[in-house]
């Protein structure tokens, strides 16, 4: 018994220590966000003189007229809500007839959507930027520097993880639910939409906090589509313009990335308890 309890005494304090590392680089980002420029080089771990200093650096990144901080801010809440309905929307749909069409090409195709997670980004981003174009000089639709363009990278993207985890949670449903409503007279619409798709609440909410998080903090894919210096720009995008080929604004890169951050750690606290509930849920039939 004594040596039990010594294990787990061992146990919280390796736990409470990766904590403390965890939560470092945090901290060193709040304390930082309140200092000026010459403070965070000289004394990046002393704590700042006047924490109101970060209301000044937050003032100042928000009316700066070369950032446009935002205009940024609001095209990431456009994209990434934009892109987390659409994907949401699609993958569940994609993956119930997946599930309930239990074929050879349904098992194809899903596990061609499962191939498809292990495609690393850096293959595709060019052919990608090709393809685009070559949309454009065809159809005219222009996807390059369009919040639209960012948003329908971002489903192509998406589903694969996306599918995978619905395909499982939707296996975890009785077909005997959907073969009683169509005894009832319901339309295939009608049973996903009043059946399946309340029942999905929690891996709903996991597909939107994993992605959700993605799109938010993501940089690359934005970059590739918007390009630097377009009007059009995400968070990331605005915050890499204070990091200049000579000089860094060191106080206002970490009070932007801080700002930054705020929203989607609130979206995470609001919905974290759907994340294991979801992944586990959707872990019980195969």
């Amino acid at each position: 018994m004594i040596e039990i309890k010594k294990n787990r005494s061992i146990l919280e304090i390796i736990t409470f220590m990766v904590f403390i590392l965890f939560l470092l680089p945090f901290f060193i980002l709040v304390i930082n966000s309140a200092k000026d420029s010459f403070s965070v080089t000289q004394y990046p771990m002393s704590l700042p003189e006047n924490w109101g200093m970060v209301f000044v650096n937050i003032k100042s990144i928000w009316t700066n007229p070369n950032i446009s901080y935002p205009s940024s801010f609001m095209t990431s809440i456009v994209v990434t809500v934009g892109s987390l309905v659409i994907i949401n929307i699609f993958s569940s749909q994609a993956a119930w007839v997946l599930v309930r069409n239990n074929s050879k090409i349904s098992k194809f195709i899903f596990l061609i959507f499962v191939a498809a997670m292990v495609i690393p980004f850096q293959i595709v981003m060019f052919p990608l930027l090709s393809w685009y174009r070559k949309i454009y000089e065809i159809t005219g639709i222009k996807l390059l520097r369009t919040h639209w363009g960012l948003i329908f990278s971002y489903l192509g993207f998406g589903l694969s993880l996306s599918i995978f985890m619905f395909h499982g949670f939707i296996k975890s449903i009785p077909y005997e639910l959907e073969e009683a409503a169509t005894i009832d007279g319901c339309r295939k619409d009608q049973i996903f939409y009043q059946i399946i798709s309340p029942l999905l609440s929690p891996i709903h909410a996991t597909v939107l906090i994993l992605n959700g998080i993605w799109i938010w903090n993501d940089y690359l894919l934005p970059l590739l589509i918007l390009g630097k210096g377009n009007r059009v720009q995400t968070i990331p995008l605005a915050v890499a313009n204070f990091a200049g080929a000579y000089v860094k604004q060191w106080d206002l890169i970490l009070t932007a990335i801080l700002m930054a951050i705020i929203p989607i750690i609130i979206f995470f606290l609001a919905a974290q308890k759907y994340i294991i509930k979801g992944m586990v849920a959707g872990s019980i039939k195969s």
